[in-house]
């Protein structure tokens, strides 16, 4: 999973090998990314041996039913929210049993929701005894959001599975 030159291939090879290094399991919560964090973490080689599965969560209504979202949070904070997220990546952890929950909720437009602007993320790790939070505003395309969004939500994994 390293490159030649011994830097690691990706940000998704990055997390993989961290958890098989400790041993420990993964599952993913995602809205805006509809998928692409799972895909792009499937990809590496191995992965079968920490990765749990995940959820896509993209309508309000599933972040509640599927991911265990209090729906009193999502009335009152609407779903693009750094609290939703540390949600999301708690209700990854628990519903899919695994060590490390990771989420992605935001806007990737082309246009704004609820009030909140296009290129406003949150991504979110839940672990064995830490919970944090980032909130991003990025710019491009909706493509280029939703790829930036999950590029962030592995390198924050990543800083954490590395303390």
């Amino acid at each position: 999973m390293t490159a030649p030159d011994g830097a690691m291939a990706s940000p998704a090879a990055a997390a993989v090998a961290l958890l098989v290094e400790r041993g420990q399991t993964l599952a993913v919560a995602e809205s805006l990314t509809g998928g692409l964090l799972a895909a792009t973490i499937v990809e590496i080689p191995g992965v079968s041996a920490v990765f749990r599965g995940g959820l896509v969560v993209y309508a309000t209504d599933l972040k509640h039913s599927l991911a265990g979202v209090p729906s009193g949070l999502l009335d009152e904070r609407g779903p693009v929210d750094g609290e939703v997220a540390q949600a999301l990546a708690e209700g990854a952890r628990e519903r899919c049993g695994a060590d490390w929950g990771l989420a992605t909720t935001g806007v990737a437009g082309p246009d704004p929701q609820d009030g909140k602007p296009v290129g406003l993320v949150y991504v979110a790790v839940a672990g064995p005894t830490n919970k944090i939070v980032r909130e991003l505003l990025l710019t491009g395309s909706r493509a280029a959001i939703r790829l930036g969004a999950m590029l962030s939500a592995l390198d924050l994994l990543t800083d954490e599975l590395r303390k």
